[in-house]
């Protein structure tokens, strides 16, 4: 099977240079479209401005009904940035010519890395070296030394389930457009097209929401 066409590999079809062309083409959009939102504000918002305020406004309810509208807002920065570089990231593959840097293993893996390392620091911030990982333990003592590397290991888990969610998903996206692009061109994609922007969005979407779930598993384990 042909690698699927990117304009960026007249260039050189190395993977690194393909990886970090696509990526920082992504950066560019999102700085660009959120320069555009603040360039002209607006008591009454509109054009771009509007929907980045639908956008923030929709992630901070998400993270309201997770962890509580102040944890939402206080960690409203970190997710709604990797949510909207993931969502751009994503969909710069459904462009033709284009190839989305999530379905490099490289990218999802780094994002995993910040939030398994952000989330953990701010639990052990908040809560205490010993209460955070107290709460490994479990709630019956004689089965401490079975619970603590169960949880260990789960929480570790948790790099592969975000890295690799997001990987599989994209590289799979890649890879059935590029089939479809093979036998229909012109006319069939239309509806592929739609589908792969959906679940762009999705993917975005689903990254957001653990990125919350983590968040308030570390910095609210009193309340659990």
């Amino acid at each position: 099977m042909p690698e699927l066409f990117t304009f960026f590999g007249l260039i050189t079809h190395d993977k690194t240079f393909m990886f970090i062309t696509h990526m920082l083409l992504s950066a560019g959009i999102a700085l660009l479209l959120v320069r555009f939102a603040m360039s002209n504000l607006q008591l009454v918002p509109k054009g771009t401005q509007n929907l980045m305020e639908a956008y923030i406004g929709g992630v901070l309810q998400m993270g309201t009904d997770v962890m509580g509208r102040e944890p939402a807002r206080r960690y409203l920065p970190l997710v709604a940035t990797i949510g909207l570089f993931v969502g751009i990231a994503n969909l710069v593959g459904v462009v033709p010519g284009f190839e989305a840097p999530t379905s490099f293993l490289e990218m999802p893996l780094t994002l995993a890395l910040v939030v398994f390392v952000y989330y953990n620091f701010e639990g052990i911030r908040r809560q205490g070296v010993i209460k955070y990982f107290k709460h490994f333990l479990g709630p019956v003592w004689w089965l401490y030394w079975l619970m603590f590397p169960i949880e260990i290991v789960s929480h570790f888990s948790r790099l592969v389930s975000l890295s690799f969610r997001l990987f599989g998903n994209v590289k799979g996206d890649d890879m059935f457009l590029m089939v479809i692009l093979m036998l229909a061109p012109w006319i069939l994609p239309m509806i592929p097209f739609a589908l792969l922007t959906f679940m762009a969005f999705l993917q975005a979407f689903i990254f957001m929401m653990l990125t919350y779930v983590y968040l308030g598993g570390a910095v609210t384990i009193e309340e659990h």
